[in-house]
């Protein structure tokens, strides 16, 4: 397991355009400020797919150098190409990152054999430990549980699956396959609590951007066991993290940094 609690799934903040590190250094100091147990850079949140592969390295480079020794840097290597996605994998462990995410991949709709296929070779690529990422709202495909369950088992550094479908029984599914042998984290931060409850071991968070103490809190009564003060955490995020998803992630997160100065709330096209 890379953490317990809460990794924030980083914006990546610019300004006129191009990749703002004095924002982004911001940023991180955040986090670290606000108890947060890991950080992921270059997920869905980051923009990845209208970033250089150069702006891509120096991203990582940075997360990395600032982080070192504090909290794990995971880094979002995922594609629709098996070879691409590889090649990412390859130079997060190059550049010392402390784990990969890997999505699902999307516009292919391939099957779960092929998903299979796929992560095996990625987390070969990578020799790090892996996350997988299931969001079938943005890639078209459904990892199920029981795929999960036989990489978790069967390849040695598939570690965790972030489990984003919004469906509790299935996210309940992932949690006996993983027998524990590996986590699931709460890849939607309105059921954080939820997923903790039924053994979860956290969430990698949108909110935590903005909120990060509130989260880490949140995360830490539920690891502490103490459901009743998370619960009531959880519904009072709740109005939060629903004008964060009011429209398509991350345009209200990169709009509520902007407002706390980190960034100027700029995106690249199509967004």
């Amino acid at each position: 397991m890379i953490f317990k609690g809460v990794a924030t799934a980083l914006i990546t903040p610019f300004k006129d355009g191009e990749v703002d590190f004095e924002a982004y250094e911001t940023l991180l100091d955040m986090q670290l400020a606000g108890g947060v147990s890991a950080v992921v850079t270059l997920g869905t949140t980051g923009e990845p797919a209208t970033l250089t592969a150069a702006e891509k390295k120096k991203i990582i480079s940075f997360t990395v150098a600032k982080l070192r020794g504090l909290i794990p840097v995971i880094v979002g290597v995922g594609s629709n190409s098996t070879a691409a996605a590889e090649e990412n994998a390859a130079l997060a462990r190059e550049l010392k990152a402390d784990g990969a995410l890997v999505v699902t991949p999307y516009y292919n709709k391939c099957t779960q054999s092929g998903l299979k296929q796929h992560f095996t070779r990625v987390a070969k690529a990578a020799r790090l430990p892996l996350i997988l990422y299931n969001v079938p709202s943005r890639t078209g495909v459904n990892m199920l549980p029981e795929t999960f369950g036989a990489l978790a088992r069967s390849v040695d550094n598939i570690v965790a699956v972030k489990e984003a479908s919004g469906n509790m029984e299935q996210i309940e599914r992932c949690v006996i396959e993983a027998d524990g042998k590996a986590a699931v984290y709460s890849g939607d931060d309105g059921i954080t609590v939820p997923v903790m409850a039924v053994g979860g071991a956290g969430v990698i968070s949108v909110a935590s951007n903005i909120l990060p103490r509130p989260v880490s809190d949140m995360a830490g009564d539920c690891l502490r066991g103490d459901f009743a003060s998370a619960a009531k955490k959880q519904l009072a995020l709740l109005p939060f993290v629903r004008a964060l998803f009011n429209e398509v992630n991350p345009i209200p997160v990169k709009y509520a940094a902007e407002k706390l100065g980190i960034g100027d709330g700029g995106l690249r096209l199509p967004l």
